[in-house]
């Protein structure tokens, strides 16, 4: 099944179980690729949200600024992997984070994996995204 068009192509394949939140492919359409570091949603004096959803949210316009000062918006993601150390917190608030993602990324869905870790590099960060970008060709001026 294809998924809403943006500038690049997302699809389902028929035959796979239905795909809730994300795709299981991406064509990226021409353009700059971005690699995104690992972010996190900690804040400038090293604090970090409460909860699960907050941090999420957070790390999730932080993806976005990263890709908008590459020249693209949010849709130009292509793909993300989502590192947490609390994947029974994950699951346990799937419709909240899924309105956090809505909330920056509209309906966009780009392949997503979610991996369970023991612990990530700050201690008190419960998500960490690392993502791939494709950015629209920058035209001359």
């Amino acid at each position: 099944m294809d998924r809403p068009m943006t500038r690049h192509h997302m699809f389902d394949p028929e035959g796979l179980p239905d795909a809730k939140g994300f795709s299981y492919g991406a064509v990226a359409a021409p353009g700059r690729t971005l690699y995104l570091a690992g972010i996190t949603a900690e804040q400038p004096d090293g604090s970090f949200p409460d909860g699960i959803v907050a941090q999420f949210a957070e790390a999730c316009r932080r993806v976005t600024r990263v890709i908008a000062e590459a020249g693209g918006d949010p849709s130009d993601l292509v793909s993300m992997t989502i590192y947490t150390t609390d994947v029974a917190g994950y699951k346990a608030h799937l419709r909240e984070l899924g309105e956090a993602w809505r909330e920056v990324f509209g309906r966009h869905y780009p392949p997503l994996a979610l991996i369970g870790v023991a612990e990530l590099f700050e201690r008190d960060a419960l998500i960490e995204l690392v993502s791939v970008a494709v950015v629209p060709d920058r035209q001359p001026e």
